[in-house]
Parts: structure tokens; sequence; C-alpha cells
């Protein structure tokens, strides 16, 4: 089916809700504090500030340059990208965005969509064991072109989700530490939730590939994330889901790059929703940006073809962007080229 990006939109907006309301522009003001739904468990306010505070910082326009085409590749851990974005992992698709799809649905759908795109998917987690038992089929299918996220278990649990993720022969994984805050977590015996540098260790060494934390919101946690031996971080809250009053993404991205630079690999998420703020991002400092809530919308409203429309408007975003601002390829962009 040939659709359009708004078809797509349009689309998605019979089939997602209650909760999601498939908005035009996804700034978290629509979901609030709506739980079930994308939206907090508190207020709502990160996300929404998530998102806003990228549209504070500006863009250079520079175009007293050689003219070439922009080079929007991206490399890590061995494979090659047709663009620095990543789709953000997700869970209970079918509690908060409507039951058009469960999760093994979703994930498959997302992994073999964001490949054929010349992207990769994080796949999401969830208490249903067949949530990453699907995933790991989705992505063994696709050749090992995502990146599982397991949610912040016990370590039995996370040992037999990780070898549900070795089957898969995906290129790295990843757990997502800010899924801590998450209501289903809480009071779990064996206890789940927040980790320690030691704790890490031992499951980074488990896992035995390159492995990315996500949820890092600070200098220190970047530096503790290091220590534990993860090849790569997310700079994230969680989409401003799990705690209230926390600052954007894109006002702690910077301090954690200058830092980090160059030691670990940094992704960022929240509120990335077009290709001038994936060109920001790079701008200061992030080697990738991950988009989760746009890439549901993307399947519900158009399957793989939506995550396909999707991705290329980011990408001929970010391209343009980067034509405008004089970078030809992505190792070309700079803090020179934005205005904080």
């Amino acid at each position: 089916m040939i659709m359009t990006y708004e078809e797509v939109l349009q689309q998605a907006k019979t089939c997602m809700g209650p909760y999601c309301k498939a908005c035009d522009v996804c700034n978290g003001k629509a979901c609030g504090n709506k739980m079930p739904g994308p939206g907090a468990k508190g207020s709502g306010d990160n996300a929404v500030r998530n998102f806003e505070k990228w549209s504070e910082i500006r863009v250079n326009m520079d175009t007293l340059v050689k003219k070439k085409t922009p080079d929007t590749s991206f490399s890590i851990f061995g494979k090659t990208f047709r663009y620095p974005i990543f789709a953000g992992p997700v869970g209970a698709v079918n509690l908060h965005y409507g039951d058009k799809y469960d999760d093994l649905a979703y994930n498959d759908i997302l992994v073999r969509g964001c490949a054929a795109a010349g992207i990769a998917a994080f796949t999401g987690d969830g208490s249903n064991p067949k949530v990453v038992e699907g995933a790991s089929k989705a992505i063994a299918n696709a050749g090992g072109m995502a990146i599982p996220t397991i949610k912040p278990w016990n370590i039995d649990t996370f040992m037999e989700k990780l070898a549900l993720v070795k089957q898969s022969n995906a290129f790295a994984m990843a757990m997502d530490i800010d899924g801590a805050g998450l209501p289903f977590l809480k009071n779990m015996e064996p206890p789940a939730g927040a980790k320690s540098v030691k704790e890490m260790k031992e499951i980074i060494q488990a896992a035995g590939m390159p492995f990315i934390i996500k949820g890092i919101m600070t200098v220190e946690g970047a530096k503790k994330a290091r220590e534990a031996g993860a090849d790569a971080i997310v700079v994230s809250n969680h989409g401003g889901r799990v705690l209230d009053q926390c600052p954007a993404t894109a006002e702690v991205l910077k301090e954690i790059a200058d830092e980090m630079k160059g030691s670990i690999k940094i992704f960022v998420d929240g509120g990335i929703r077009n290709g001038v703020t994936v060109f920001k991002a790079l701008a200061m400092g992030a080697d990738a940006v991950i988009i989760a809530r746009p890439y549901v919308t993307a399947v519900y409203g158009g399957a793989e073809e939506g995550i396909r429309l999707y991705t290329e408007k980011l990408g001929a975003e970010l391209a343009d962007t980067m034509e405008m601002c004089g970078a030809a390829k992505l190792s070309d962009i700079t803090e020179k080229m934005i205005r904080i």
C-alpha cells in the first residue's frame, strides 16, 4: 500500500486509543499523566519539557561552503546504517496504544520495517516472557539487525531472558535501567529495579556482546556505566514517564558528552521528533538518537510502510539541515553549528 506520511497519521488516529491521540506533533501534552497510555505516572511535565527544550536550541545556517550531497550514514558495533536514528523500545502496546497489535506483532513489524528502512530498532520487554521470545525470533529473521532491550529484573530473570536474546544473534543489547521507576517493577520479589555498578558488571559480563545502558541523566551516572563495562549509554529519562521534575535530556546531553565523548558511545532520546532535532543532538555530542512514540504511530498507521515513510522524512530533514549548515558528513556536525 503506497501512502503518504500524513495518511499514516490519519490512519493511526482510527486505531489508537483511547489514550494516545496520534497527535500531528507528539509533544506529551495530550497524554499528560495518563497511565495506562503513553503518559507519565506523575504530572506528565517531563515529557513536555523533553520536547520543548529541543526547540529552544537553534541551528546556525551557513551556505558559503562547497556544495556536497550530505552523507547521513552511521556506523556502530561493526554495523552501518542509513541514518544515526534508531526506533525506541516500547512495551505493552496493546495496553498503552490500542489493541490492533500486541507486543509480539508490534516488535515483528518494527524490526522488519526498520531493517528495510536502513536503520535498527530497540525492541521492548514486558512481564510476559513471550515478548522477548517473540522479539528474539523477529531479530533472528532480520539477520540480528535490532537491539533487544531488557528491563532491570533480578539476575535470575535477566539470565532467562538473556538466553532468548542470544538466540537472536543481535549485534548488541540494552537494559533500560530508567525502567526502575515503572509501577510494575516496584516491590517485586526478588527485587528488581536499580542496579549497583557491581551488579551491572555481572550483567554485562554475562551478556558477552556490545551492551547499552539506557537511562543516564548525569555525568556521574555515565561514569558509573563506563565503570560497569557498558559500550554505550542512552541519555534518557524514560520519555519523561517515570519521575517528575527531572531536567530534559536536551539540558544534560552536552555536559555528559563533554565528559564522556570518545570513551563510550552516546545515544539520546526524549522529545526528538524531526530531523532538525536529530542534527541538534549530534551537534551537542550524541552519536545517534532514539525515537520511540512516533514509531508506534507509524506502525499503527502504516506498518512497515509507515516506518519507511517516517524514517525517510527524518532522514531528509537531517540531510537538508546538514546541507544548510555546511556539514557534508556526520562527523562535520559540531557545536558551532547550533546556538544554545
